[in-house]
């Protein structure tokens, strides 16, 4: 199994690396967050991606190194592009909307200090997302939860808030460019570094608090498109088991309970007796998921929880219908490749 070690100088170098195509407001949230860290990283790189906002100048005035693309290529190609100009021996990616704790820096110099073998780990979004309406304060806080009671042992790594030793990051190559959209291209990473033997750790109390707003559409389109067909795709090429974060067992009977209701909430109108089977299965659904439940209850009180409910089982659906889509159409892409 491969290992990463350094002495205490070496660890010290910390290179915070941002890639940010239009960051707006949250970009100098960012920016000024890094800038109230208790422990302040050694260097700030930020690869303007194409971006039409002047979110370049910003970063240059508050004294990053910044290098600029013309067009848009996508974060892959933006944080291979922050590394190859980095001089720390620790890479801790960043996206443009989150911002920082207080000791977030200070925590992830002391994970790779206390264990010689971490080769990269991720963190958490924390519980009080930045933007106020209902639908972003689900999402993030479901993000916080998943990462909150999901293992320390992790398989993948996450672009949000990620750090790696820089000599694991080229070993490895970094990220897959051909990702040209913000979508799996960290899980991705995630995967190449378990199958070199590195170890990936989940330290739940390295937070970033998350700004993004999320409106119906945008937050669909994120899921759906640069998140489930893509994540299904490399599922099924690299035969990944299902079984981290929110692919869990749970999950997986989650989505199957609830196309169960919906398809009995139909055909109860020739069959009335399926109402009942629907109304059963959807108590099935509360009972099996109720820790998840129970943590908004705790969070944001009665009335937020049961908005949750109905969100959550439609993310059942459209994550199990972009998984259904995304498995039929790579089987018969490989029928068609044998047929030939």
């Amino acid at each position: 199994m491969n290992s990463s070690s350094g002495n205490a100088s070496e660890l010290s170098n910390i290179s915070v690396i941002i890639p940010v195509y239009n960051g707006g407001e949250s970009f100098r949230r960012c920016l000024d967050s890094l800038r109230q860290s208790s422990r302040q990283p050694d260097e700030v790189i930020v690869v303007a991606d194409g971006d039409t906002d002047g979110s370049w100048e910003v970063a240059k005035d508050f004294g990053a190194t910044v290098f600029r693309y013309d067009t848009p290529g996508g974060p892959a190609r933006a944080r291979n592009q922050g590394a190859r100009l980095a001089r720390g021996s620790i890479l801790f990616f960043i996206d443009a909307d989150v911002t920082v704790g207080f000791d977030t820096i200070l925590n992830v110099e002391k994970a790779f200090q206390q264990d010689v073998s971490l080769a990269a780990l991720i963190g958490s979004y924390d519980d009080q997302p930045g933007a106020e309406n209902f639908l972003s304060q689900y999402k993030n806080l479901f993000h916080h939860y998943t990462h909150q009671v999901s293992s320390e042992k992790a398989s993948t790594f996450w672009g949000a808030c990620g750090a790696i030793r820089a000599e694991a990051f080229e070993a490895v190559g970094g990220f897959d460019e051909r990702y040209r959209k913000p979508c799996v291209e960290d899980i991705e990473l995630g995967y190449r570094l378990k199958r070199a033997g590195y170890t990936i750790r989940l330290c739940k109390h390295i937070q970033v608090k998350h700004l993004k707003c999320w409106q119906p559409m945008s937050l669909l389109r994120a899921e759906i498109f640069y998140r489930a067909l893509p994540w299904t795709e490399l599922i099924l090429t690299q035969g990944q088991p299902m079984n981290d974060l929110n692919l869990d067992r749970t999950n997986q009977l989650s989505v199957v309970l609830s196309f169960v209701a919906l398809g009995c909430l139909v055909l109860g109108l020739v069959n009335p007796f399926l109402w009942i089977v629907a109304i059963a299965t959807m108590v099935g659904l509360l009972v099996i998921n109720q820790r998840v439940y129970r943590f908004f209850l705790h969070k944001r009180g009665v009335l937020f929880a049961l908005r949750v409910i109905p969100w959550h089982w439609f993310y059942f659906l459209y994550g199990g219908a972009a998984f259904a889509y995304g498995t039929a159409t790579y089987r018969l892409r490989q029928f068609s490749t044998f047929s030939n």
